[in-house]
């Protein structure tokens, strides 16, 4: 079974054909200049067939061969079925690969669309799950597609980063899993390899749907790339200087932007990827084009494609706002996540959905006699923690560690018998009044919310931690605590006798908040 598609030259083993000097040496150079990176890593090759991809895995044959290569790359062949010869592309692939005696993996990929993103998308998914991690995937994009992508952002409004093209090695993630892209040929022109394919004699598949001038890339490929080259020939070399020029400037944006991060980020209040935080004040502090450089770069953290510009322009305007009320919340559909964008007070927030999820998962009351946390030999073991899971999911988990024997020693200065004592953690009802230390009277619902900063979306996730005496039917309130902040109630003050101890609930029970997997 043949396909018209398929280049009429017959298979034969290339390791002893000529090698071409330019394409060598890009590839040789580009493997040098990532050796480290490359060092220990399984490489694999997307191998379409096609002239590019298949002149590449003959490249490899041939300098592995030579000794110039220290490995030899599997290949990896992807048939989803979109054009009526793809079975047979496949096979030929295979054929092709047993006489070069490389390794050569077929797999089958399901296309959610029609187009070619979906397309890409589906090889991407389906390679990616055939790699370990840390794997390492050989592109043979070149020079001439550098150009083409750099004009394709240009005419989609791409900032510095977009401009910036194709890399030669970026580190692709999805979940927990990564892999590394490396595109050795980004200076090499498609020219150059379709002379060494025609002096192999290769056997490439000409897909017909490359050139059928139905997408932009294709567009610009067939109708802009020959105009603009009558105004300067050396246009392809040129964009691709273009982006190298432009990936540098971005790298010193990008350093900038991580440097007021630093600055501007609320620490005690950051889960990545779930809760990130900004302090408007210090973002204001910036000149204006770092404001936005850095909103930018703060809101794709964690996403593997930058916002939209009127996200951020959106973002940027919440940021200024000098009215009371902020209420306004943008949402953005991210790759991996969606988020949840919004302001309260002085700090930015942007939240996960999964997040938001968990903040609604109800709270449970619970209790601890203290007896069963304290240990017999106080001088070994007291500072062992015990744990308290307060809400968890397959995602968060949110405990709070308490010191048992330290916090025995602090409630018997009003309460001998620690037999009788329940630590309670229950959850903060809207209208119960509560007092912390620096307050002068209780509070309860917005009150207390306002007074202590508490988000709208954390009011839910307040929890009184608290010592009940079982003997004398009593209740003394000890902590407040949420995921990210704990408060001393006033009422502590009662069960010390120095002002100097107010604090030391607050020491003894502590937060911790982690997110199980990555996602």
């Amino acid at each position: 079974m043949t396909s018209s598609a398929i280049l009429s030259h017959p298979i034969k083993p290339i390791a002893d054909l000529p090698v071409d000097a330019d394409l060598a040496k890009a590839l040789l150079s580009s493997m040098a200049e990532f050796g480290e990176q490359l060092h220990g890593r399984r490489l694999w090759l997307a191998c379409s067939g096609g002239r590019d991809s298949l002149a590449l895995a003959a490249l490899c044959v041939q300098l592995y061969r030579q000794g110039k290569l220290p490995f030899l790359p599997q290949l990896l062949h992807v048939n989803h079925g979109l054009q009526v010869d793809s079975g047979t592309w496949a096979t030929h692939v295979a054929h092709w690969a047993k006489a070069q005696q490389i390794p050569c993996r077929i797999l089958r990929a399901q296309v959610n669309g029609h187009d070619e993103q979906a397309a890409r998308q589906a090889r991407y998914d389906v390679m990616r799950a055939q790699l370990n991690q840390d794997d390492v995937l050989l592109l043979a994009h070149h020079a001439d597609d550098q150009a083409e992508t750099v004009l394709m952002r240009l005419i989609q409004g791409a900032g510095v980063n977009g401009l910036s093209g194709m890399q030669p090695w970026r580190i692709q993630t999805q979940g927990a899993q990564r892999m590394a892209l490396w595109r050795p040929w980004l200076t090499v022109k498609r020219a150059n390899i379709s002379n060494y394919a025609q002096c192999l004699k290769l056997p490439y598949i000409d897909d017909p749907t490359n050139d059928a001038g139905d997408n932009v890339r294709s567009g610009l490929r067939l109708d802009i790339m020959p105009v603009l080259a009558t105004y300067n020939s050396n246009v392809i070399d040129n964009i691709a200087r273009s982006a190298q020029l432009l990936s540098d400037a971005q790298l010193i944006i990008n350093a900038q932007a991580v440097e007021d991060l630093q600055q501007t980020e609320v620490v005690s209040s950051q889960l990545p990827p779930a809760h990130r935080v900004l302090n408007i004040d210090k973002l204001k502090a910036l000149p204006i084009y770092r404001q936005r450089q850095l909103l930018h770069h703060w809101l794709g953290q964690d996403e593997p494609l930058p916002p939209a510009k009127q996200l951020v322009d959106d973002v940027f305007m919440l940021s200024q706002r000098d009215d009371p009320d902020h209420q306004t919340a943008l949402f953005w559909q991210g790759r991996k996540q969606s988020y949840t964008i919004c302001r309260y007070r002085q700090q930015l927030y942007r939240l996960s959905s999964e997040w938001l999820k968990w903040l609604a998962l109800p709270l449970v009351k619970q209790l601890q006699p203290l007896s069963n946390l304290v240990v017999a030999d106080i001088n070994t073991m007291s500072a062992q923690p015990v744990s308290v899971t307060l809400r968890r999911d397959n995602k968060f988990t949110w405990q709070v560690q308490m010191m048992p024997d330290i916090l025995a020693e602090l409630l018997d200065s009003y309460q001998g018998d620690d037999d009788s004592l329940e630590i309670t953690f229950a959850p903060l009802g809207r209208q119960q009044r509560v007092q912390t230390a620096l307050a002068s009277r209780p509070q309860a619902g917005k009150k207390l919310y306002q007074t202590l900063g508490v988000p709208v979306w954390l009011r839910e996730s307040l929890v009184v931690v608290s010592a009940v005496s079982v003997q004398q039917d009593k209740e003394w309130p000890l902590l407040l605590v949420s995921p990210f902040e704990s408060w001393v109630l006033g009422v502590s003050k009662s069960l010390t006798d120095t002002p100097d101890n107010i604090g030391s609930f607050d020491s003894v029970i502590s937060n911790s908040l982690s997110i199980n997997n990555a996602f």
